[in-house]
């Protein structure tokens, strides 16, 4: 079975599970279950043995953007590892978890198994940061819909976490820029790691801090304790067996070609150690088995981090007998928490007692889960912890530093030993405790069984894993799977062994001591802070340092939103004098000097306008002139658009000055003096700004790849447009999407402020204030024109390809044409723009991401296909255009529709069309004073018309 249908299938199983647990509740972890294990078994029967199974699904191959996939010995391991706990996950969660919440989770649950399994098998650095970024969005999720008291807990847990992928990015970046590809195998492979050290160096830090932060590790361990609110089945799939996992799987992909620098292993194996130590220690303290099995996990997490820093072959196959051995104890263990806590209700080690009495195979289950932490024969944590021993021994730096790793892992496995001693001694031993009524543990009991058996069964036929678990080791380690010896239980007696006995002896002499121990730990605080009170108060004053930033423009005042990019050019501007390049030949021509004028005009009149109205018309002057620039300089494509949005921004003007005062509010001198300097300082540097920078160079590379190859490329002469539905539609696809963003921006600002009704003030009629009669040449005018118009703008539409036009200029001449109905309709009752604006730009979203799928029967999203139709050459990027066109018009027409009348915003908020009101022949005002006022009262509309 392909790759690509295995993620498929995997995706499916997301709406499977959506759909199960819909029909069947909380038991629809059961066919789940068996979901995921079909997919392992698929995943399975591509095993790749010492080579890789790859595959590539292109996406955009013009920047070599494909959905990469590679299935080799690391990522078939983990794989496995995702499918398999996390089938034994869903049949416990059958037990465990509520109907009610049961859709949410479950659709959480396997849409994060998905994740996880795009991320293993990802061969692409971008698809691997997708991957990666959603199983961080998936725990947060997950964390999040706890309970009530789990916001702050899954904020701190996101802020950690994507903080690490934020290093991930940066990482991909760097690989991706230095190497020349996004395909992660080429990229691992090139020299520059091993003869660029500074990049290396960079690249291994980014990798390292991302993998720090997912794997829970020092300084970045304090969410993974803070994520046990999150229920059972999500610890024991998330937090103990998958994405803690992640962290561990990128350090063990990018450990051959990172390890080219000095710097991975010291940081691996310093913070690996100080990781497990410390976590060790904290488990010791916590009295909450959750809590305590939070912080092992921390520990194990920290011991095979450290064991990756080593890199050799040997610690590789220990690595990845660990991961294994790991997933299996740690899943038990959590499940068996919960278990607990759903039978007995509580999890505090001092209030457990009587599990050997009222539950004993459940109490043998987690013994052999314990055992297997410890490290205790034949379980296959034993197998693990002699291997990380053995090959921290033989570190390559020398036998002394060797010995004090060796000896530093071998303190955190004693207080493992504890730690997991304390787990068995304090729960099974005592009375039994009377369970709640009505739980049903059976699918609960089943899954821990499965879990703990594995781990110790593995552990006595460990030499059965070779296959699985030397072509892991050897992608990691970069060499071949015939370096890896095989594995075995028994090793003799050497140095490893002493260590492993020394560490057992050693817990269980804490256990034995366990009440002296716990009045010197338990209760007590080994740091000044622990890490969920700095991670909070870094959560707090980012927000404080947010909210002061926005407190600079959080007004009304336009000064206050002008003055930040104001000074920002003015600072700018100081470093001019480096960039500038002399004045050079002034190149001015005829039409230049008056156009400049009347810009200029048009600006002055807009500064010294006391009215709206005069202000508008002068915005209006300085923008057609600027048009007619654009036309004089032969920019017709420019120019129409400038010409036509100039009408369309005088129109929508008009109307929002309706609600507004006829003049401006006066300000007091010292702020005008003020402004007119800001303004003037912030002028002048853009213009020298824009001298320095363009005035003086000449057409760029890609202007020119535009000119000459448009037409061979595209089968169109107009390069505007080109660029625009050919070239560079990715951008263009996304500018539509913010203009959908803002039609829906308008509609919610304008619905969330309802007009008042009520009944019409008197009027005096006068002959210069009434539509009804002024408009009538409009009215008859708009029959002939506005046909007219929409006739050109589905013209402009069709040749845009090779003429001035196309999507975005059509629209606004359709648009146009639909204002000028508007305006020159007698009342608002009678206006014709009652059009469904927001489906009409929507469905312009969806034609331009439909016509960018079909791009994909060429291998390329948004690729125009060119086909002839009876002589006449078709492209695809006229579909493209077309949605241009909707989401324009769409955007437009939400302008018009609830800015120009009072109904269109309580249409929009009620769903339902307004009450009818009694048509409105404005006149005007009987008393002069209320014309100043600016007031909305409903009969401003036709005044603002006339």
């Amino acid at each position: 079975m392909p790759l690509s249908l295995i993620l498929a299938l995997a995706g499916g199983l997301v709406l499977f599970a959506a759909v199960m647990a819909r029909v069947l509740g909380r038991r629809a972890g059961w066919p789940i279950a068996a979901g995921m294990g079909a997919l392992a078994a698929a995943v399975a029967a591509r095993a790749p043995g010492s080579g890789a199974v790859t595959e590539t699904v292109s996406w955009i191959p013009t920047i070599d953007v494909a959905l990469r996939l590679r299935l080799d010995g690391l990522s078939f391991l983990f794989a496995l590892l995702v499918l398999i706990i996390g089938a034994l996950v869903m049949v416990y969660s059958s037990a465990y978890t509520s109907s009610k919440g049961a859709v949410g989770f479950y659709t959480l649950m396997t849409a994060f198994a998905a994740s996880m399994l795009l991320l293993v098998l990802a061969d692409d650095l971008i698809v691997l940061f997708v991957a990666w970024e959603f199983t961080t969005l998936c725990s947060y999720l997950l964390i999040l819909r706890s309970n009530r008291k789990a916001g702050p807990p899954a904020t701190r847990t996101l802020l950690l976490t994507a903080g690490g992928g934020l290093c991930l990015l940066g990482a991909v970046a760097l690989v991706s820029n230095r190497t020349g590809t996004t395909e992660l195998t080429a990229a691992l492979n090139h020299e520059a790691w091993a003869q660029d050290p500074g990049f290396a160096a960079a690249a291994a830090i980014l990798v390292a801090v991302a993998a720090m932060t997912k794997s829970a590790q020092f300084p970045f361990h304090s969410w993974l304790p803070d994520a046990m609110v999150a229920p059972a089945p999500v610890s024991a799939y998330l937090h103990a067996a998958a994405m803690v996992k992640a962290g561990i799987f990128l350090l063990m992909l990018f450990a051959p070609a990172a390890s080219h620098s000095p710097v991975w292993p010291v940081m691996l194996i310093g913070f690996g150690l100080i990781t497990a130590v410390m976590g060790a220690l904290f488990a010791l303290q916590r009295t909450d088995l959750k809590e305590l099995l939070a912080y092992s996990t921390v520990s194990q997490l920290g011991l095979l981090m450290a064991v990756i820093g080593v890199g050799t072959p040997d610690a590789m196959l220990a690595a990845s007998v660990h991961v294994v051995a790991h997933a299996l104890f740690k899943s038990a263990g959590f499940m068996h928490v919960g278990f607990l806590e759903k039978r007995l209700g509580t999890r505090d080690i001092r209030e457990l007692s009587g599990l050997w009495r009222s539950r004993p195979w459940d109490a043998v289950m987690i013994v052999l889960a314990a055992a297997s932490m410890a490290g205790i024969p034949p379980a296959l944590g034993f197998v693990s912890k002699e291997l990380v021993f053995d090959s921290m021994l033989l570190l390559p730096a020398g036998s002394a530093l060797g010995w004090t790793v060796a000896l530093i892992a071998s303190a955190g496995a004693v207080l493992t030993v504890a730690y997991s001693a304390r787990m068995v001694v304090t729960t099974l031993p005592g009375p039994a405790m009377r369970p709640n009524e009505g739980v049903r543990t059976g699918a609960m009991s089943l899954a821990i069984s499965l879990a703990a058996v594995t781990g110790t069964g593995i552990g006595l036929t460990v030499w059965l894993l070779d296959d699985l678990l030397a072509p892991a080791a050897a992608v990691s380690a970069g060499v071949g799977a015939g370096e890896i010896y095989g594995l075995s239980l028994w090793h003799g007696f050497n140095a490893p062994l002493a260590l492993s006995a020394a560490a057992v002896a050693g817990g269980l002499l804490i256990t034995v001591r366990r009440t002296a121990v716990d009045r010197l730990l338990v209760g007590r605080s080994l740091f000044p802070s622990d890490g969920t009170t700095l991670v909070q108060a870094s959560q707090d004053g980012i927000i404080r340092g947010g909210r002061r930033v926005g407190d600079l423009t959080r007004t009304d005042s336009p000064a206050a939103h002008l003055a930040v990019p104001a000074v920002l050019i003015a600072i700018a501007g100081a470093g001019l004098p480096l960039l500038w390049p002399g004045w050079g030949t002034a190149n001015v021509e005829a039409p230049d000097v008056p156009l400049f004028i009347m810009v200029a005009a048009g600006v002055i009149a807009v500064i010294v306008a006391r009215a709206r109205l005069a202000a508008i018309i002068s915005v209006g002057v300085a923008g057609f002139a600027v048009a007619i620039w654009f036309f004089v300089l032969g920019a017709s494509d420019v120019a129409l658009t400038q010409l036509l949005v100039e009408i369309l921004t005088v129109v929508i003007m008009v109307l929002v000055l309706r609600r507004l005062g006829r003049e401006f509010t006066p300000t007091p001198r010292a702020r005008r003096v003020g402004a007119g300097i800001a303004a003037a300082v912030a002028g002048v540097t853009a213009f020298f700004a824009t001298l320095a920078f363009t005035g003086h160079r000449g057409l760029s590379p890609v202007g020119e790849y535009f000119l000459r190859e448009a037409e061979n490329d595209t089968g169109g002469t107009n390069v505007v447009n080109t660029i625009l539905v050919d070239f560079r539609a990715l951008d263009t696809l996304g500018e539509l999407v913010v203009l959908a963003i803002a039609a829906l921006a308008i509609n919610s600002l304008l619905v969330a402020r309802r007009p008042v009704s009520g009944p019409a003030p008197s009027l005096l009629r006068t002959p210069l204030a009434d539509p009804a009669s002024n408009a009538v040449f409009l009215r008859v005018l708009d029959r002939f024109l506005v046909p007219l118009m929409l006739i050109g703008s589905a013209y402009a539409l069709l040749r845009g390809h090779n003429d001035p036009g196309g999507g975005f200029i059509a629209a606004l001449i359709g648009a146009s044409a639909l204002a000028l109905a508007y305006l020159s309709a007698s009342s608002d009752e009678n206006r014709r723009l009652n059009r469904p604006y927001r489906a009409i730009a929507g469905a312009g979203i969806i034609v331009a991401v439909g016509c960018g799928l079909l791009g994909l029967l060429d291998d390329s999203f948004l690729r125009p296909l060119h086909f002839d139709v009876l002589g006449v050459h078709i492209t695809t990027a006229l579909i493209f255009d077309l949605g241009v066109y909707l989401a324009v018009f769409g955007v437009i027409l939400a302008a018009l529709n609830l800015l120009g009348t009072r109904q269109g915003a309580q249409e929009t908020a009620e769903g339902l069309p307004a009450p009818e009101e009694t048509p409105v022949t404005v006149a005007a005002p009987v008393a002069p004073a209320a014309a100043g006022r600016g007031h909305d009262d409903g009969h401003s509309t036709e005044e603002a018309r006339s």
